[in-house]
């Protein structure tokens, strides 16, 4: 409710004020207003109301109320478009002096708003700014980025505005493709509006971009386009009244009467009255309104062209000097349309024959073309000033960028150190750490290693212990046998020789007693076997270093008489084991040293001992059974 009530008093104000047009009508509606923001909204309104009617001083006041009081309740948003406001209303009266600090501030103000929106409002400042400079490029990039800020925030409003610019632009550049296309867009735009002001004019920029296209195409449809947007702008007027302000209409009207004047013959006389009727309208529409005198001189200047047209050359005279004395209520003057004016009363009076006036205006058209020439060297020295401090700006923001790019950089630069430093850490650590385990591993297994060496090596100690034994058990087993077979060679050797004398005496024919010599080779095979355990105590090498020692081959009767030494036998006990006598067992040891190749001094018994130690003591021998 409270909302309506506001938007009802908004809507009272505006219509009163378009029809009063006095300050203090904006004034009581303001300070009627409460709520804060509803006030900050009216007061922009008003600017902007207050610049389109050239009433900048007014303008610049509502802004900066309206900036104090959103910046007061924080909705930078506002600020934004307030600002905004004031940057449009400086450059609209030339005071190019602050705008730069504006235009700045209106962008700071904008980032604090954190809006799509706001951004849109501070871009299509900065193109105002450039627009100012004469950079249209820079006009381009700005209201480009303005409509790509809208794209996530959507404002009519403003779009088109920004579009309108980008129409103006290519309309200087004389692109009439590209500026129908954006006149276009900012009327599609503007229609969604109630901003019947910007409608306005975007209905005239419509007329232009068709005015465009007739030239290119000479188009009778496009001339009727033209004539269209125009007298749509007009009907805007008669629709609303109040809500399109005077001096719009009297442009539409300029234009009117402008189209009129150039498609219209001399002989089409109801082309004519439209001509000087909108005309006289524009003339009329802007009586004592505050600097308009542009528009009342255009309004004159046509009115003139049509009197001159008709033959009426004091009409022609009275309306340039009208349009030249309205020109000079204004201060400072508008120099081109004074020269024009200037210049169209000295064409005027040269062709009447009144030199000294002709020569008059000649000389105010050098002399305002001079105060032009220094005008726009003012102008420009300013702009070159607004440059400069945008370039030295731009230089400041630029370094702070870069330095702050450098810091980045840096600090970039001391975090990848320091990660790389923990991440070397920690892989010093890990490595310290897994050196460690393995270490301890490998420890472990050298242990395991280790032991696994020593039950090994002791496995392979008792493996050679018991194959040594083994052997040893081997060599016995084949010493014993070895003893075994040398006592049964001897034993058979012994029967042998028994047979061989029993087969010789009985081919001699000696009487053999059979059971004397039976008897006795019982006995001797019951000592036999005695003299058996003896020689298989004999070391089993004995017998190898006899045959090694001896030059000659040993019988198996050597061997056992040697055998029988070595046991430490005397001569009666070995005659008595051998069964001969003793002078063969002394003939046989005789011959067993020749053997051996001992001399004659040299002890057959002490050799046969020094070979090998007895196995036993000679108490130990085993005396014979009888």
């Amino acid at each position: 409710m409270k909302s309506m009530l506001s938007l009802f008093i908004w809507l009272a104000w505006f219509n009163s004020f378009a029809q009063t047009r006095t300050s203090d009508s904006i004034r009581s509606v303001v300070a009627s207003t409460i709520n804060e923001q509803e006030k900050t909204v009216l007061l922009i309104r008003a600017g902007e109301f207050y610049r389109v009617n050239k009433e900048y001083t007014q303008a610049m006041e509502s802004a900066r109320q309206g900036i104090l009081i959103s910046l007061n309740i924080k909705d930078f948003t506002l600020a934004t478009k307030a600002y905004l406001v004031l940057l449009n209303s400086m450059i609209s009266a030339q005071e190019l002096g602050q705008i730069k600090q504006v235009s700045d501030t209106l962008l700071l103000i904008a980032g604090k708003a954190d809006n799509p929106l706001a951004m849109a409002y501070a871009y299509y400042g900065q193109a105002l700014l450039f627009k100012t400079l004469d950079h249209p490029e820079s006009v381009l990039e700005y209201c480009q980025m303005a409509l790509t800020a809208l794209q996530k925030n959507p404002d009519p409003y403003i779009a088109a505005k920004i579009y309108y610019q980008l129409y103006a632009i290519h309309s200087n550049w004389n692109n009439g493709d590209k500026a129908y296309y954006y006149a276009h867009l900012a009327m599609q735009h503007a229609s969604k509006t109630t901003d019947y002001n910007l409608i306005s004019n975007c209905y005239n920029a419509m007329s232009t971009a068709y005015e465009y296209k007739y030239e290119a195409h000479q188009e009778q449809t496009m001339l009727d386009s033209i004539l269209f947007y125009l007298d749509r702008s007009e009907q805007l007027y008669l629709d609303h009244p109040g809500e399109v302000n005077n001096y719009a209409y009297a442009i539409s009207c300029v234009n009117l009467a402008s189209y009129y004047l150039r498609f219209g013959t001399s002989i089409d006389n109801h082309a004519q009255s439209r001509g000087v009727y909108y005309a006289s309208r524009a003339r009329a529409v802007l009586k004592n309104a505050p600097n308009s005198q542009e528009v009342i001189a255009s309004s004159l200047g046509i009115l003139s062209e049509y009197a001159k047209r008709e033959g009426k050359q004091a009409d022609v005279e009275r309306y340039l000097l009208e349009a030249y004395q309205v020109m000079q209520t204004q201060q400072p003057p508008y120099y081109y349309t004074m020269i024009n004016v200037t210049k169209g009363l000295a064409n005027f009076y040269e062709e009447h024959g009144n030199y000294q006036r002709a020569l008059q205006f000649q000389q105010l058209v050098n002399e305002y073309s001079s105060k032009s020439f220094d005008q726009q060297k003012a102008l420009k020295a300013q702009k070159l000033e607004i440059e400069y401090q945008t370039e030295k700006a731009n230089s400041e923001v630029q370094f702070l960028k870069e330095r702050e790019k450098s810091q980045q950089q840096k600090n970039f630069l001391y975090i990848c150190v320091t990660i790389v430093s923990i991440l070397f850490l920690l892989f010093l650590f890990r490595s310290y750490h897994f050196r460690l385990r393995y270490s301890l591993q490998r420890e472990k297994q050298l242990e395991l290693e280790k032991q696994d060496a020593a039950l090994q090596l002791r496995f392979e100690k008792e493996e050679q212990a018991r194959l040594k034994a083994e052997q040893q058990l081997m060599e016995l087993q084949q010493q014993q046998l070895k003893k075994e077979v040398i006592a049964n060679a001897l034993q058979l050797e012994h029967k042998n020789q028994v047979l061989y004398d029993l087969k010789d005496r009985l081919a001699e024919g000696t009487e053999v007693n059979m059971q004397k010599v039976l008897k006795e080779e019982l006995i001797l095979d019951d000592d036999f076997e005695v003299a058996k355990l003896q020689i298989q105590q004999v070391h089993a090498d004995f017998f190898q270093l006899l045959n090694e020692k001896a030059q000659r081959k040993l019988t198996l009767l050597d061997l056992k008489l040697c055998t029988y030494l070595y046991l430490q036998m005397d001569t009666r006990q070995i005659a008595q084991r051998m069964h001969v006598e003793a002078k063969s067992v002394r003939m046989s040891r005789y011959r067993i040293k020749q053997k051996l190749g001992l001399e004659k001094d040299q002890d057959l018994y002490a050799f046969l001992q020094g070979l090998l130690p007895p196995p036993t003591s000679r108490s130990e021998v085993i005396p014979p059974s009888h």
